[in-house]
């Protein structure tokens, strides 16, 4: 098995400003965005461009964390931390870090929808280009043509750190 780092610290930081900074600008107009962060990795690269995003522009920005199965989204149920009622009429932003096969994007669309936002885009650190849904990403750090075989893992913490990195492994 090899592996290659393909972002280091200083990378994932600068693609995090760069993401933060297209969802300003993307939605420049809004009073409010609801930043709905995957658990697990896409967590931390939420709270970080939401941090981001404090420092640079004055949308409010609220903050969830979405749960579900990555692996089978049917077998449980998605838990969302705040109130699915509050998101109608809303304008949201989906974060995770990898966007594999589309599954877990498009399940956790799928849930928000039922809120009747007024809008929903997506953002990942890395877009690993080959999908089994139908959904993309709007905001990329690094999009990456990856074969099936391959994995990719993200290291990132709640503040930048030197620990913070992506690996492809095979």
């Amino acid at each position: 098995m090899t592996s290659t780092r393909i972002l280091e610290s200083d990378q994932i930081e600068r693609k995090i400003q760069r993401i933060a900074r297209q969802i300003a600008e993307e939605f420049i107009l809004a009073k409010k965005i609801h930043l709905i962060c995957i658990a697990g990795n896409g967590e931390p690269v939420g709270q970080r461009i939401g941090n981001v995003l404090k420092t640079i522009c004055s949308i409010e920005i609220e903050m969830s964390t979405l749960k579900l199965k990555k692996s089978a989204p049917l077998e449980q149920a998605i838990a969302l931390s705040s109130d699915l009622k509050q998101l109608s009429g809303e304008q949201i932003v989906i974060i995770d870090d990898v966007l594999n096969s589309g599954k877990t994007l498009m399940y956790a669309v799928h849930h928000i929808l039922s809120a009747g936002p007024k809008r929903v885009a997506t953002a990942v650190l890395v877009d690993r280009i080959h999908r089994s849904f139908p959904i993309r990403a709007d905001f990329c750090g690094l999009s990456l043509s990856t074969n099936l075989k391959e994995h990719i893992d993200v290291t990132i913490g709640d503040t930048w750190s030197d620990a913070d990195e992506a690996i492809l492994t095979d």
